[in-house]
C-alpha cells in the first residue's frame, strides 16, 4: 500500500482587523451582542482572520462572525502557535487536546481553528465540507432573526415589530424570531408576543429569544405562558441565570407547553449532553464557532440525533451553512441579526457574492449551502488587508 503523502502546516497568520458600522450604539462598553439602532451611531468592530497554509500550497482561511471577541481572539493565539509542522489532518486530535487546555477558560477561540482546518481540508479534497462530513441538503429554510429592541426609531414599538414581521413575510420568510427590549420588562414582552401573533396570524413561523434578559423565574414562566397562548414554535433563553440551570429549565418545561432552547451558554459536548439527561431543554443549541469549530458543532447534532431531539444552529456564516448541509435534525438557518433600518453588521468580507443579510433568501424563504471546496466562499483580502491593525504570524 502506497504511504498517505502527508502536507505540513507551514504558516499560521492572524489579521485582527476594525471596520465601522454605521446608525448603531451599543448597551455598555463591550457589550458584545447588546447592540441595537442608534441613529447616526458610529461604531467599530473588531473582529480577527485565520490563514493557515501548509507546505504544498494549500491554505485553508475564516473570518469570524459573532464569535470573534477579544477574548477569543487570545485563545486562538493561544492554540494556533503550535501548529506549524504539524498534520492538519488532526482535527479529531487538535478538538480534544484543545478542549484540555482551555478547560478553564470558554473555549470560544478554538472554533475558529477548527472552522480554517476544515477549511483547508475541503479545498485539498476539492469538497465542500458539507460533502466531506456526508451531505444531507443543498438549501434550508432561514428565519429573520430582529435586532433586540431600542428606543431610538427602529424597533421602538409593538407596531415596529409587527410592521417588520410583515415585510419580513412578504420577501419570502417562512419564520420570524424576535430578540425583544434590554430592559426585560415580562408584560411589556408578553404583551409583544400576543400582538405579533394576532398581527401575522398563522403566516409565519413565530419564535422568541428573550436572550437571558428577563428578571426572575416568575418572568420567564410569565412570558412562556404568552408563549403557549401564541403557539410559538420556541421559547430561548429566558431568563438572567444565562441558561445554565438545567433544574430551573426542566421546572419551566413543567409549567408551560412552548419547547424550550437552551444550551447556547452552555460549553462542551459532555455539559450540553448533562443538560439533555436533565430534561433541561426541548431543542440543542449549538454553534460552530461557539462550540469549539465544526468538529464540536457536528458533534453535538449527532449527540441530539442519538437522543430523537433537533439541534438548532445559532446564528450564520459559511461554516454553520455547511454544518446545517449536513445535519438532517434541524429545522432553520438563523439570519442574524436584522431590522427594517439597519443591516447585519457583520465584516463584508466575500469577493463572491456570498452575504447573510435580510435579503439573501430565495423566493421559496431558503438560503443555498455553498458547495465549492470548503467553507465554499472567497474571502475579500483586499478589504481584510486594508482594515487590518495587528497581523500575527506564527510559523517553524
Amino acid at each position: 500500500m502506497a504511504e498517505k503523502a502527508v502536507s505540513r502546516i507551514e504558516r499560521v497568520e492572524v489579521f485582527d482587523f476594525t471596520y465601522i458600522v454605521e446608525n448603531i450604539g451599543i448597551a455598555f462598553q463591550d457589550a458584545h451582542n447588546h447592540v441595537g439602532y442608534l441613529k447616526g451611531g458610529r461604531m467599530p468592530m473588531s473582529k480577527y482572520a485565520i490563514i493557515i497554509v501548509c507546505d504544498d500550497g494549500s491554505r485553508g482561511e475564516y473570518v469570524t462572525q459573532w464569535g470573534g471577541t477579544r477574548s477569543a481572539l487570545a485563545q486562538t493565539l493561544q492554540l494556533v502557535a503550535d501548529l506549524p509542522g504539524r498534520d492538519p489532518d488532526e482535527r479529531e486530535f487538535f478538538y480534544k487536546e484543545w478542549n484540555r487546555r482551555l478547560c478553564h477558560t470558554d473555549h470560544m477561540g478554538q472554533g475558529p481553528v477548527d472552522i480554517a482546518l476544515w477549511d483547508l481540508a475541503g479545498k485539498q479534497s476539492g469538497k465542500s465540507v458539507a460533502d466531506m462530513i456526508g451531505r444531507y441538503r443543498s438549501e434550508i429554510l432561514a428565519y429573520a432573526s430582529t435586532y433586540h429592541g431600542d428606543h431610538t426609531g427602529m424597533l421602538d414599538s409593538y407596531d415596529a415589530y409587527c410592521d417588520f414581521a410583515v415585510q419580513c413575510r412578504e420577501m419570502g420568510y417562512k419564520a420570524f424570531k424576535h430578540h425583544g427590549w434590554f430592559e426585560g420588562d415580562a408584560k411589556v414582552e408578553a404583551t409583544l408576543i400576543q400582538k405579533l401573533r394576532e398581527q401575522i396570524g398563522e403566516s409565519l413561523t413565530l419564535m422568541y429569544d428573550a436572550a437571558s434578559d428577563l428578571q426572575t423565574f416568575g418572568d420567564a414562566l410569565y412570558v412562556g405562558r404568552a408563549c403557549d397562548d401564541a403557539e410559538y414554535f420556541w421559547y430561548e433563553d429566558p431568563y438572567k441565570d444565562n441558561s445554565m440551570s438545567s433544574f430551573s429549565h426542566r421546572k419551566l418545561r413543567s409549567l408551560i407547553k412552548t419547547p424550550l432552547l437552551i444550551t447556547e451558554h452552555v460549553r462542551a459536548l459532555e455539559s450540553k449532553c448533562d443538560f439533555i439527561l436533565a430534561d433541561g431543554t426541548d431543542f440543542v443549541r449549538t454553534d460552530p464557532e461557539y462550540d469549539m469549530g465544526i468538529t464540536g458543532a457536528i458533534k453535538t447534532a449527532r449527540m441530539a440525533e442519538a437522543f430523537g431531539l433537533d439541534v438548532e444552529v445559532h446564528a450564520c456564516g459559511p461554516a454553520h451553512r455547511q454544518v446545517v448541509g449536513a445535519v438532517q435534525n434541524t429545522n432553520f438557518y438563523e439570519i442574524a441579526t436584522v431590522g427594517p433600518k439597519l443591516p447585519n453588521i457583520l465584516p463584508p468580507c466575500y469577493a463572491c457574492g456570498y452575504k447573510d443579510d435580510i435579503d439573501s433568501i430565495g423566493a421559496d424563504g431558503c438560503v443555498p449551502i455553498p458547495d465549492d471546496p470548503g467553507l465554499g466562499v472567497v474571502y475579500d483580502w483586499d478589504w481584510l488587508n486594508a482594515h487590518t491593525t495587528q497581523r500575527h504570524v506564527f510559523s517553524n
